[in-house]
């Protein structure tokens, strides 16, 4: 059998990394890659043919395209990937704003013979799938709480592009780039939030994005969450605190390319009232190694060579989180009234 041919869309530090998963695939080759900081001549680059811009990209024999793209061109890019008849996978977030996955969507539908996944990368680490695997399992019981702090030091760390800091380009700050990710394990973990109250500040950065977002949610089944979105988190942390009806599940660290947040662990606590007095028994396993990048990579392609349905970072996932992560802008009136943020639940 052929194997997949593969472009990149975007070939910076996520870009190369998505580059060197298709590589190590056996049933993958990498054709073509694009990005704006490209000259725009016939060059090679790292060995691929290379493009300034995707629309040059998609002129390639592609059977995969892979969007590493600033939030303002990935729906655009995504998009004309599917009507071009390609597989497509793109990082988080979808685009800007709700409106730009739902555009999205609507393109999705009427390619219907195409595969489309969104990178929502932390569902693949082991200690996130092994708390998943617990809380399906019905062990520890319902959710009933959950505390997560997610944050960093600055909206641009470690050299990156500063496009992140223009709303113009990104769409939103701190939460809508890192904080997304709890955002979509919350959900993952405890289900879909129909109420929600938040606080948003720019108040240290003072960029016309986010550096703080405060949010207090509840499901309709009554489990409660609070999270921290912090581009004022010097001590860069990820913390998931998930209380049960039987015990909690901790996940604390996650293993990054940066390494800045500590060691990944998960610890598994079996509560009894009765008789712990509040210090329970706990087992603490700890993570060496972050398989996530490649496995997202595998159960794409597999979906694409076995004609599976997309089944974790679908278009619908990918949509629910951004109407959460819009209802958590919106929930807050001065910035609701400040950047005119729109009703996600009209969208």
């Amino acid at each position: 059998m052929a194997k997949l041919k593969v472009g990149i869309a975007g070939y910076g530090v996520v870009g190369k990394r998505r580059r060197d998963c298709v590589e190590r695939h056996p049933e993958m080759e990498m054709v073509a890659i694009c990005d704006r900081l490209f000259s725009n001549d016939d060059t090679l680059v790292d060995g691929l043919q290379s493009y300034q811009d995707y629309r040059q990209l998609l002129e390639e024999e592609l059977d995969i395209l892979i969007v590493c793209l600033t939030n303002e061109i990935a729906p655009e890019a995504t998009i004309a990937g599917l009507k071009k008849g390609l597989h497509v996978f793109c990082e988080k977030p979808p685009g800007k704003d709700v409106a730009d996955i739902v555009r999205v969507i609507d393109a999705e539908n009427q390619c219907s013979n195409q595969k489309l996944m969104y990178g929502f990368n932390h569902r693949y680490h082991d200690s996130v799938r092994e708390a998943l695997r617990i809380i399906q399992s019905n062990e520890l019981g319902k959710v009933i709480n959950l505390r997560g702090v997610y944050g960093k030091s600055k909206l641009v760390t470690f050299n990156q592009p500063d496009w992140r800091t223009k709303r113009g380009i990104a769409g939103g700050g701190v939460l809508l780039d890192q904080g997304i990710h709890m955002v979509d394990l919350m959900r993952l973990f405890a289900g879909e939030f129909s109420e929600v109250h938040s606080f948003i500040s720019n108040s240290h950065w003072n960029y016309d994005i986010e550096d703080n977002a405060y949010a207090l949610m509840r499901t309709k089944e009554g489990a409660v969450a609070m999270m921290n979105s912090s581009a004022t988190q010097w001590r860069h942390r990820f913390y998931l605190d998930i209380n049960l009806e039987k015990g909690s599940l901790i996940l604390g660290g996650i293993l990054s390319g940066s390494k800045s947040y500590g060691a990944e662990t998960l610890t598994v606590v079996r509560a009894n009232p009765d008789f712990d007095n509040g210090d329970p028994m706990e087992q603490v396993t700890r993570y060496n190694t972050d398989p996530s990048w490649y496995a997202e990579i595998e159960e794409f392609s597999d979906c694409i060579l076995h004609n599976k349905n997309i089944t974790s970072g679908t278009s619908d996932d990918a949509l629910q989180t951004m109407k959460l992560v819009y209802k958590i802008y919106h929930s807050d009136p001065v910035w609701r009234e400040a950047y005119n943020i729109p009703n996600p639940d009209n969208s």
